[in-house]
């Protein structure tokens, strides 16, 4: 545990120390469970797939389906290889989302989001980088690149999702400089929702497109959220679905998750992609409805609900 600690002190030094150089437990008081729409409990979407949800179904170590993982090869052209998170259990096309990793940093340390929403009913492919330095612009032509994989997966014969993929439903998480990514690629009209994990990055975020939820570190010192996450998100137009969720005293790490914030992240997290690519209107309910900062781990909310 000591030497866990002293490896991820030295990275966060590592990494803070490279981007300035590139620049030039659970919740304790969550919301109580909203209301269930008695008069539509399926929502009024064609993908909605599920129980209806409550808040304990979505801060629940998994989700209603079992899932299996693929792996793919670093040998692939066009990003650094990684994981294919499926569900099982389940028929019917499915969104696909793609997950990608920060500076200096591997597919291991946001590999927690690919089995926490595969497990909702999403393929999710968690992967690595050509190189542990590339930059937000890099990382968005690699987020494409990995979005190309996952959509030619579902014509594979092979492929374990083959056919299980529905193409015009993609969404994106990054962390770090991947959030940058995210943001790039949400951008360019491709995806359908965006979730920038303290998103790194000294562009504009006016042109996004995509309904975007921002998780911000209220003490990250890597990627401070008064010079990125913030004015990240007041450059995306209102006229753009969008939020923004702070987390208490969270470092660089805090929406990776696998931690103490777990339980935000997959109430949130998964509501947001249920909404924006599932079109699930059940979800509204944990976006738009709860009295977010009542929880200890959110030190702030933004949003410009309804959804």
């Amino acid at each position: 545990m000591t030497s866990k600690t002293v490896s991820r002190s030295l990275l966060s030094m590592l990494t803070a120390g490279a981007l300035l150089l590139s620049s030039a437990a659970m919740a304790t008081n969550p919301p109580v469970d909203p209301p269930a729409n008695p008069t539509n409990p399926g929502g009024e979407s064609p993908y909605a797939r599920g129980p209806n949800p409550t808040v304990s179904f979505l801060e629940a170590s998994s989700g209603p389906y079992s899932t299996r993982t693929s792996r793919v090869s670093g040998l692939v052209s066009g990003f650094g290889g990684g994981t294919i998170h499926y569900p099982t259990g389940t028929t019917g096309a499915m969104a696909a989302i793609v997950v990608i990793p920060g500076f200096v940093s591997a597919e291991s340390s946001i590999d927690w989001w690919g089995p926490k929403l595969a497990s909702h009913g999403f393929v999710v492919m968690t992967i690595d980088t050509n190189s542990g330095f590339d930059q937000p612009a890099s990382r968005a032509r690699q987020i494409n690149n990995a979005l190309d994989y996952l959509v030619s997966q579902n014509t594979t014969r092979r492929s374990p999702v083959n056919g299980m993929i529905d193409t015009d439903r993609l969404g994106v998480i990054g962390w770090s400089m991947g959030g940058g990514g995210t943001l790039r690629v949400a951008s360019e009209g491709r995806i359908k929702a965006a979730i920038p994990l303290a998103p790194w990055d000294t562009s504009s975020a006016r042109s996004v497109q995509a309904p975007t939820l921002v998780f911000a570190c209220g003490s990250d010192v890597i990627a401070p959220v008064r010079t990125h996450a913030s004015p990240l998100y007041n450059q995306i137009s209102n006229s753009v679905d969008k939020a923004y969720v702070e987390i208490r005293n969270g470092s660089h790490y805090c929406a990776n998750g696998g931690g103490t914030n777990n339980a935000v992240l997959s109430r949130l997290g998964v509501s947001w992609m249920k909404r924006f690519l599932d079109e699930d209107t059940r979800y509204s309910q944990f976006l738009c409805g709860p009295n977010h900062t009542s929880d200890r781990n959110i030190s702030e909310y933004r949003g410009n609900c309804p959804y």
